[in-house]
């Protein structure tokens, strides 16, 4: 019997099988992503969610946005798990905060601090949002393969891209003051990098048996500037889709 879900708008027969899923942010970059792989065909386009399938060594794997932040991630990869998924590998970019970090380096996510409030629905705030480590070595392998020295280790994960990130150039310039200087203290604890994605990601899969794995291009250093070249952006972003699809031809 075939296999429906709610939003994604693909079934489990669309998928073939496919046991590992590349999820970036943006729908836009899911074809770009999908062209890397072998026979790609799109599956599905429902709000934020569009959905390509291809394969690697003859091996089906999908695609599929999630949208922004953890609330769309979590649907995407629940619909996805049950339409037989069980590795996720997320893909996209980010602000760096150490100033050791360049714009152009590549960060591979080990754990994340748990800024949003999805993860909060599959664990306790005890539970660690951590990275599986096959996924996270597959990873590490792919981008020194390719002659990339990534940045291994803790991400700041929120839900919003101004409070959570403690970006003062709002409407109204307001804080909570849970968030003010907070930054300063992710650095002195050795915290990479913001995103928005990872501690959902992260939660969800390891409290329900399923792997996930995060790859990310710096596009900016918080410590240097805040607004991102577009060349640069592109080039980085063509980097880290490199080394997803090099780490999934390794699990697949």
């Amino acid at each position: 019997m075939t296999k429906h879900v709610f939003h994604l708008g693909v079934t489990d027969e669309d998928l073939h099988g496919a046991a590992l899923a590349i999820l970036p942010g943006a729908p836009e970059r899911v074809e770009r992503i999908a062209r890397h792989l072998e026979n790609p065909v799109h599956l599905a386009s429902q709000r934020e969610f569009t959905s390509w399938l291809g394969e690697l060594d003859g091996k089906p794997v999908v695609v599929c946005s999630t949208g922004i932040g953890g609330p769309s991630t979590s649907i995407a990869v629940e619909e996805l798990a049950q339409l037989g998924v069980r590795t996720f590998l997320r893909v996209g970019t980010t602000g760096a905060i150490q100033p050791g970090v360049e714009v152009g380096d590549i960060i591979v996510t080990t754990g994340a601090v748990r800024l949003d409030g999805a993860s909060s629905h599959f664990a306790p705030p005890e539970f660690p949002a951590v990275a599986d480590f096959d996924c996270t070595c597959a990873l590490v392998d792919a981008a020194r393969e390719q002659g990339v020295a990534p940045h291994v280790g803790i991400t700041a994960s929120s839900d919003t891209f101004y409070p959570g990130q403690e970006r003062y150039d709002t409407h109204s310039a307001r804080m909570l003051r849970r968030f003010q200087g907070s930054m300063k203290e992710w650095q002195s604890m050795g915290v990479l990098n913001y995103e928005m994605e990872s501690a959902t990601l992260f939660t969800m899969c390891s409290s329900q048996g399923l792997k996930a794995g995060c790859v990310a291009g710096v596009i900016v250093n918080r410590t240097q500037q805040e607004t991102p070249d577009e060349s640069t952006m592109q080039n980085t972003e063509q980097k880290a889709i490199d080394i997803v699809v090099g780490a999934a031809r390794r699990l697949v």
